[in-house]
């Protein structure tokens, strides 16, 4: 069958394709030379000469009529260019898309059928231009390595229902019924390119390979995250099996670990999470999964050795690779974000992950060295006065001054704790209310925040530890009493300030503001057990009892009280309600508080409360028998 050709053009002389040709074949051999420089100003200027090279020659011969004989090469030449820029730029600019669709466009020109399809969108286009090409198989090569660019320029913007249609029209009725991505693209056969074809710097073929893993590794990442396990396990076990880049590899490995952990299979995990280790030297993901396998595990100086490698290999700058002059896979991923097991975190987000874990263990000289190291970290950049916005993940900067506090006291270096808590308050002052009001007025001031009044009173609460610990009995009252004074005008919510972050929630809760208050007042209470002066003690547990029912160390400290008095009818009362909720099933607390509040109070929480009750009940047999 003869080829349309627009009337009255022709086919450019022969002499003047050859040039063309041999103008594009030039420079895509430059590009490949530069692509084997590495990283250099030399490569860069090469590469960036190659692509002005191929724009010219793209315009020249946009500049003349379509035909025939020049489609593949000119089809070739857009491929070249797209590769190239996409390449450079690392990732696809909208402009690319109006480079396919001009390619589009010219197939139509040589077919008289271009006006009857402008108003339609690129979807369309390709459908129709597909169906076109059946007339001029000399163009297809070109037409399926163009439409592999468009697959992956609407993969890299996540235009999935768009890459369906793409697919299913690229194969052919034996797929139109099919919406499976990974079959589409497993299907589709781009034809062999002639030996006398046009050089590309990737073909067909090449980018269905990384369209294939890209793909894979993307929609697994996403069932992972999901928590659709076997799928994403399929999904990752396709990505692995393709032909993977390494830096990928470790990526799908990580993945794959993460996956195995969540499905109870720890051990291929673990298997996973080594090879990764061992398959590149971005170590971050997999070291944070391996943190939390051995976390799993219970295996606490595995968790703890993993996770201070993370922050050594976070801390070490990564040297940049030259990237390939290609579509590379990695150009069609989506950046990590904070629910997908590849992201890591920042240095200090990882340090903090440590500091914290280490205090949740019991190794508190390891934690207070973490913080104080945390707290450099995070002051070399902070401004001179602190302001608590939220700052995920992780805790606010706050919180980690309250930890760290919490560590030092733990570890025995209560004069290191006040100095923390000191720097703290100097840094929250400008932020506090100027005279006692409820949180709803305080909260009119532009420079006020709704949070910094926990915060404070929490580090009253661990500067009276701290003198606790000194054996300053009066300095400790007085910082428990202050404490006290801010929670008590305080009210916890107000609805119109719109939602909080993760830990303003965990601060300003009523959970976490009831414990509050308790711990201050056990804490005081305890203060005047130790001076002699237990009426005093007395008011503070019964207080702490009613602003904390649940807190059942505030009933075991009164029940002690209320035995030391001799009051022995309220005693007697108490004993049998915490008889009774002791032999209740004891369910999981559906809420948690913050690290520091939860330290303190392990601080203050009476030993041996089953010894008591045991003791009580037998004082009261032998009153009976009496």
């Amino acid at each position: 069958m003869a080829h349309k050709t627009p009337l009255g053009s022709s086919a450019p002389p022969t002499s003047c394709l050859d040039l063309w040709r041999e103008k594009n074949d030039q420079l895509v051999r430059q590009a490949k030379v530069a692509q084997d420089l590495g990283l250099s100003l030399r490569r860069q200027q090469l590469a960036q000469d190659a692509l002005e090279g191929l724009r010219g020659l793209l315009h020249s011969l946009q500049g003349l009529p379509a035909a025939v004989s020049v489609l593949p090469l000119e089809l070739s030449v857009i491929c070249n260019f797209i590769t190239l820029r996409a390449s450079l730029a690392q990732g696809f600019t909208e402009d690319l898309a109006q480079d396919i669709q001009r390619g589009l466009e010219r197939v139509l020109e040589t077919q008289e059928q271009l006006e009857a399809r402008l108003e339609h969108g690129l979807r369309e286009l390709w459908d129709f231009v597909l169906h076109v090409s059946s007339l001029l198989p000399e163009v297809l090569p070109a037409l399926h390595h163009l439409a592999g660019l468009q697959a992956a320029l609407w993969l890299s913007t996540n235009h999935l229902g768009d890459l369906t249609f793409l697919l299913q029209t690229l194969n052919g009725s034996q797929c139109r019924a099919s919406e499976d991505l990974l079959l589409l693209l497993k299907t589709w056969r781009p034809p062999a390119e002639e030996s006398d074809a046009p050089l590309t710097l990737q073909d067909a073929r090449s980018l269905r390979d990384v369209l294939l893993t890209a793909f894979a590794h993307r929609q697994g990442l996403q069932e992972l995250i999901t928590g659709s396990l076997p799928r994403a396990l399929s999904s990752l076990h396709e990505a692995a099996s393709s032909l993977c880049p390494q830096t990928v590899l470790v990526q799908v490995y990580t993945a794959l670990g993460t996956c195995l952990r969540k499905m109870g299979s720890p051990q291929k995990a673990l298997l996973y999470l080594i090879a990764a280790l061992k398959g590149g030297s971005t170590w971050g993901p997999p070291l944070l999964e391996a943190s939390r396998l051995y976390r799993q595990l219970g295996n606490t100086a595995a968790e703890i050795e993993s996770l201070e490698l993370l922050v050594e290999a976070l801390s070490v700058s990564d040297i940049p690779e030259a990237p390939q002059l290609l579509i590379e896979v990695e150009l069609l991923l989506p950046r990590p974000d904070p629910a997908s097991p590849l992201h890591c975190g920042t240095q200090s987000q990882a340090k903090y992950l440590l500091a914290s874990r280490c205090l949740q263990t019991g190794r508190a000289e390891d934690a207070a060295e973490h913080y104080l190291d945390l707290l450099a970290l995070l002051l070399d950049v902070s401004e001179p006065k602190l302001s608590p916005p939220p700052c995920p993940p992780g805790p606010c900067v706050p919180e980690v001054f309250l930890e760290a506090a919490a560590a030092l006291i733990q570890a025995g270096r209560a004069q290191d704790a006040l100095t923390i808590c000191e720097e703290l308050l100097s840094r929250m002052s400008s932020l506090l209310p100027k005279r006692p009001r409820l949180w709803k007025d305080a909260r009119k001031g532009a420079r006020e925040s709704p949070h910094c009044s926990p915060w404070v009173s929490a580090t009253y609460l661990l500067q009276g530890q701290a003198w606790v610990q000194l054996g300053a009995r009066k300095e400790a009252i007085s910082e428990f009493s202050r404490c006290l004074e801010l929670l008590f005008r305080a009210t916890p919510k107000d609805k119109e300030q719109g939602p909080a972050s993760s830990c303003e929630q965990g601060c300003t809760s009523d959970v976490a503001l009831q414990q509050l208050r308790a711990a201050a007042l056990i804490s005081r209470g305890l203060e005047w057990v130790a001076s002699g002066q237990d009426t005093r003690a007395l008011q503070d547990f019964l207080l702490s009892v009613q602003v904390c029912p649940g807190n059942q160390d505030a009933s075991f400290h009164l029940l002690r009280t209320l035995r030391r008095l001799d009051r022995r009818d309220e005693a007697t009362a108490l004993w049998r309600r915490l008889e009774a909720q002791t032999e209740l099933p004891q369910e999981n607390a559906t809420w948690s508080l913050p690290l520091y509040l939860e330290t303190c109070l392990g601080w203050i929480r009476p030993p041996d409360c089953e010894t008591l009750l045991a003791e009580f009940r037998t004082s009261l047999l032998k009153t009976c028998d009496l």
